[in-house]
């Protein structure tokens, strides 16, 4: 309740009194300019370095040697050179999936139950994401594509985008891929702007004020698929890894600054 109130307050002095004349977009860029202080995403990455750091499953052993694609326990830079080709599993991953595969693989989790659960608000996984993220403030978004299959995730990715179907005839690029698209005040990034997909791709994971919570881009993107009215992708398929192959490569070169503050 409480929270509720100091959001709708915070809105109000956002959008200012009756009659001042500025946009939605200004009102609510000054209302996350507020929230950057005490961004409820800083509590997603103290427990998710907890569970990066902490010995755990069959195993009883930590994360702290997990190949994020820079090497065994380098996680510095690596968030923003994702997806990837991973030679191990022969599969290009994002950070989810290769997340998945280091507690499958050091911790003796089993696949199934390491990714039970992960879209409950605040799971494990999605703190783990968050707190990968957060090592690659400051660094350039430049996730490869010079690997056959990462090339070949890019076609897709852009393909994916591009591709109407469905019950509603959507593609993401229905509502990303111009200018002034919005949905309930909220500015939409244009993919086919590079400095709009830097300024969207560069803030996530992202806290969600609408949800009370952090949302990677995984979670972001599958939630789209499932308002478009398609079938939800499971987690870590190749068509939502594709999917951010492409979208990181739109955003190239842009600064990592997350996690963000979202609608």
């Amino acid at each position: 309740m409480r929270r509720a109130a100091a959001a709708c307050f915070g809105l109000a002095i956002a959008f200012g009194a009756v009659g001042e004349e500025r946009s939605a977009s200004e009102a609510i860029a000054e209302y996350r300019q507020m929230l950057e202080d005490g961004n409820p995403a800083e509590l997603m990455e103290l427990r998710g370095e907890e569970l990066w750091t902490t010995p755990l499953g069959p195993k009883n052993a930590s994360l702290a040697q997990c190949d994020l694609g820079l090497g065994p326990g380098v996680v510095e830079g690596a968030y923003a050179q994702l997806p990837r080709y991973f030679a191990d599993t022969d599969r290009v991953q994002d950070a989810e999936s290769r997340l998945l595969t280091c507690v499958t693989t050091l911790q003796g989790v089993p696949g199934d139950e390491a990714a039970r659960g992960w879209y409950r608000a605040g799971s494990d996984l999605e703190a783990l994401v968050t707190y990968v993220a957060t090592q690659s403030r400051g660094k350039p978004i430049a996730a490869p594509v010079t690997h056959p299959k990462e090339a070949a995730f890019l076609a897709i990715g852009a393909d994916l985008f591009y591709r109407r179907s469905g019950p509603l005839d959507f593609a993401c690029a229905t509502c990303h891929a111009q200018d002034d698209r919005r949905i309930r005040l909220q500015e939409l990034p244009n993919f086919e702007n590079p400095e709009s997909a830097r300024t969207s791709m560069t803030v996530w994971p992202a806290y969600r004020v609408s949800q009370s919570a952090v949302w990677t881009m995984e979670r972001r993107l599958i939630d789209c698929i499932r308002q478009m009215r398609h079938p939800e992708p499971e987690l870590g398929s190749d068509a939502i890894v594709a999917l951010q192959v492409y979208l990181q490569h739109q955003a190239q070169g842009g600064v990592m600054t997350g996690p963000g503050i979202k609608r």
